[in-house]
């Protein structure tokens, strides 16, 4: 029988909101109280709907995580859209296994870490904001890659890539940081993709085209 953990304590509340949420969310809040006290019911019922939409969008709900030796799962809800390996790569040195995986203004944008480790280095690097679905995302969007050593001695690097409508990464995690498989380190604001590089001998456990869930679902194992 599979066992599972929780990487972070639970929430206390039954619809879990990240907190980079709650501005927008207030300031919503608040335009619709404002045009519902003057009446004017279009705009009022259009910033609620605005309001709810981005409370649905900032929804960080918990999740229990795989404990399966040597299971990377995956940093985020979405489709997955690259699975193979790749001979070179400017954030893995040498042959390596790639994936990356699209989140559309639908899925949960909360960002986990695929693996336990020790934080290296944080890279962020300023570029475009083309469709996150493109594979030349991966190199000319704005980005920032979290590089981590494994107990093992095994390095991975994950990499939150902005997209055609996200300007907002966020990562809440420094290096020589100590990082559980699972655990909450970020999130990118509407729309947007994230990139693995995992050793070469990584068994993959997904293809192109399957849909994964941040924290849940095992897209590999590192050998």
């Amino acid at each position: 029988m599979d066992k599972f953990t929780r990487p972070d304590p639970s929430s206390l509340f039954a619809f879990p909101v990240a907190a980079a949420g709650y501005p927008l969310i207030a300031a919503f809040a608040f335009a619709t109280g404002i045009f519902a006290l003057l009446r004017l019911i279009i705009p009022a019922l259009t910033c609620l709907a605005v309001t709810f939409f981005t409370a649905y969008f900032f929804r960080d709900p918990d999740r229990v995580v795989s404990t399966a030796p040597n299971a990377v799962v995956s940093p985020a809800d979405g489709k997955i859209v690259f699975a193979q390996r790749v001979e070179s790569s400017p954030f893995y040195e040498g042959p390596c296994q790639k994936i990356s995986i699209f989140m559309s203004v639908f899925n949960v944008h909360v960002n986990r870490i695929p693996y336990e480790g020790i934080v290296e280095n944080i890279a962020y690097h300023p570029g475009k904001y083309l469709n996150a679905s493109l594979d030349k995302a991966s190199e000319d969007n704005e980005r920032n890659a979290v590089f981590v050593q494994t107990a093992n001695g095994s390095k991975y690097c994950v990499i939150q890539i902005a997209g055609l409508i996200a300007r907002r990464i966020i990562c809440k995690i420094q290096a020589g940081e100590n990082v559980r498989r699972g655990m909450r380190f970020g999130m990118i604001c509407f729309g947007s993709r994230l990139d693995i590089y995992l050793p070469p001998q990584t068994t993959l456990n997904i293809g192109l085209g399957d849909k994964v869930s941040a924290g849940t679902s095992i897209v590999g194992y590192i050998a």
